[in-house]
């Protein structure tokens, strides 16, 4: 399955969530990963009838080479790959300045985004994470850990496309996951979609602008 683009993405996904009947509409919160997830969310959202917000987990990148992902955290949540951190000898005093950079980041996004709203109530209710896909999952594991910590009763995560290995162990992070690809050869997101140009913050802050006309 190629996506035309990700609100087409989003379309399937909300499908598929509405089919598989185990959410209810009026119990469920919708969290897309900034900024990508955002627009797959969106769409997701809509077809749910369900409120949209946003979770905002970071990778933390690795010493000289920053695309390399050591770990992820969301606020209150750190997710390090102790393996990657090992065979990169990265001592604890990089982790926490690395750490310290990324909660700063993520503090000015949520502001930004958020327009000076508070974040959507999750407790008993359904959290519904999104992302335009997943290739490692460290960020997705970190969501996930975010929205539990925030006590939904339960929490799922759903993307359009993640590698079968990657859904397998994500798998465990949550109550149920909703995945529309699974490929053994995976090699990067965006070449499960015709159309995935870079998202900007306007078109993010386009639609959470909307967020507080959906009733929670």
């Amino acid at each position: 399955m190629i996506f035309r683009d990700r609100r087409d993405a989003g379309e399937r996904l909300g499908a598929r969530l509405a089919e598989l009947g185990t959410i209810g509409a009026g119990a469920a919160t919708v969290l897309g990963i900034p900024r990508g997830g955002v627009v797959v969310a969106d769409a997701v959202a809509a077809r749910l009838r369900a409120p949209l917000d946003v979770v905002i987990p970071r990778k933390l990148g690795a010493p000289g080479n920053p695309e390399l992902a050591i770990g992820a955290i969301a606020p209150g949540v750190r997710v390090l790959d102790e393996r990657t951190v090992r065979m990169l000898g990265v001592s604890d005093r990089y982790v926490d300045r690395e750490v310290e950079r990324q909660e700063r980041e993520i503090e000015r996004r949520a502001r930004g985004y958020r327009a000076g709203l508070p974040p959507l109530e999750l407790s008993g209710r359904t959290a519904i994470v999104v992302d335009d896909g997943v290739a490692t999952g460290s960020t997705a594991v970190a969501a996930l850990r975010w929205a539990r910590a925030q006590e939904a009763a339960s929490v799922v995560l759903a993307v359009p496309v993640a590698p079968a290995l990657t859904a397998g162990r994500l798998a465990e992070e949550a109550d149920e996951i909703v995945v529309l690809e699974t490929p053994h050869l995976f090699h990067a997101v965006g070449q499960w979609y015709v159309r995935f140009g870079q998202v900007e913050d306007a078109e993010v802050l386009r639609i959470l602008g909307r967020r507080s006309s959906v009733a929670s």
